[in-house]
């Protein structure tokens, strides 16, 4: 089977490297999207192990389309029968197109809903679908006349791990946490700190790529039911090798500080719900009381972008005061997601890279601000017995 897994905008690469490292081969790479080749099991895996996509598509057909009889029959002729049971509960829960003739969201799914009925009428010769049975949500994505139509195998999307109740003010999304972590150089053997951590997704999502807690692990997925794709036994397995992996007596110096008491509070709740709160030291800490006394570290933060009008003022204060503890730190990284688009001026350096990233719709850039490399550890000197 051909599967695609959504991305944040601009971290493709971060995803693809995922992938390769459950051992599935790439097909595809475009804006937002990776496809992918596996199997049954495939589908529990990526779903359990995915941290960077938002979920994962079962592709069904593409093919091209300019006008929506050419849609409709082009999706009559794939083959539902071999993916929709009599009895499944099936829709189309979102169609999006760009730079396509067709741009209706509305009018795709119905006529995309229509074409399919039709097929399964003619199959099964039925006249009417009672869908009692499993649900087979259906996206249909549009791309300069080019359909692909696909059936969503997660249900809500990935992000949702299970450990996030509540977010603070302006939450950063579990995925977009995660292919940030993932961008930097960072180590569990090295220090992270997040001076501003809100709800605790940086210092989370850390820890458990640390502890190698896989991100689907405390949740359930739409194709569980899918009884005639995936046999109860692919998930169980996926299950179990994502528990053997677990290693939460990892030793980690991970912290995050917030100037808010209620959202510490909540953050540790969280971390404690994603079975971290051990791993680490969340504090209500300004973040001009910044310091420590370790070397080497990684500071890694979303802070405000001026979004609320009454953020605005505050800015080049907070912005300033990030460089200015960033400063006082010893040969430490630091990474940031802004909005703002005066954040070098006022944390009064260049970054060293910046890359463009959408966090929701939001244009924002991932400030890079290179640390000098901890030195070699010494391997110890194998001793010969007789020496």
């Amino acid at each position: 089977m051909e599967l695609t897994a959504p991305c944040h905008f601009g971290l493709e690469a971060v995803l693809k490297k995922e992938i390769y490292d459950l051992g599935y081969e790439i097909t595809k790479v475009e804006d937002g999207k990776v496809a992918f080749e596996g199997d049954a099991q495939a589908i529990c895996r990526a779903n359990m192990f995915l941290r960077t996509a938002e979920r994962v598509l079962l592709k069904v057909g593409s093919f091209r389309a300019q006008t929506y009889d050419e849609l409709f029959e082009a999706v009559r002729m794939l083959p539902w029968e071999v993916y929709l049971p009599k009895d499944a509960k099936f829709w189309v829960t979102k169609a999006s197109s760009i730079k396509s003739k067709l741009f209706s969201p509305s009018d795709i799914q119905r006529i995309v809903k229509k074409a399919i009925v039709e097929k399964m009428k003619e199959f099964y010769d039925i006249e009417w679908f009672k869908e009692t049975g499993p649900a087979y949500p259906i996206r249909v994505f549009l791309m300069k006349d080019e359909v692909l139509v696909t059936i969503d195998t997660t249900g809500e999307s990935l992000h949702k791990r299970g450990y996030r109740l509540q977010g603070g003010t302006a939450p950063l999304s579990e995925t977009l946490a995660a292919s940030l972590i993932q961008l930097t150089p960072w180590h569990p053997d090295r220090i992270l700190v997040d001076p501003c951590c809100g709800s605790g997704t940086f210092p989370i999502e850390a820890a458990m790529m640390a502890a190698n807690i896989a991100p689907g692990m405390n949740r359930s997925f739409t194709a569980q039911g899918w009884k005639n794709l995936i046999k109860e036994d692919d998930w169980r397995q996926a299950l179990e090798e994502a528990q053997d992996l677990v290693d939460t007596s990892v030793a980690v110096d991970i912290q995050g500080y917030d100037i808010n008491e209620g959202v510490i509070r909540m953050a540790r709740e969280n971390a404690q719900r994603a079975g971290v709160g051990h791993l680490i030291h969340f504090q209500r800490r300004s973040i001009s009381q910044l310091h420590h006394p370790k070397k080497y570290g990684f500071l890694i933060l979303n802070p405000p972008y001026g979004e609320r009008m009454d953020e605005q003022d505050e800015l080049p204060g907070l912005y300033q005061m990030i460089g200015e503890a960033y400063q006082g730190l010893d040969a430490w990284s630091m990474y940031i997601i802004t909005a703002y688009g005066q954040a070098e001026h006022y944390l009064g350096r260049k970054a060293d890279k910046k890359r463009k990233v959408y966090n929701g719709m939001l244009k924002a850039y991932f400030y890079q601000f290179m640390g000098p490399k901890p030195p070699r550890r010494k391997k110890p000197e194998n001793r010969n017995e007789n020496s």
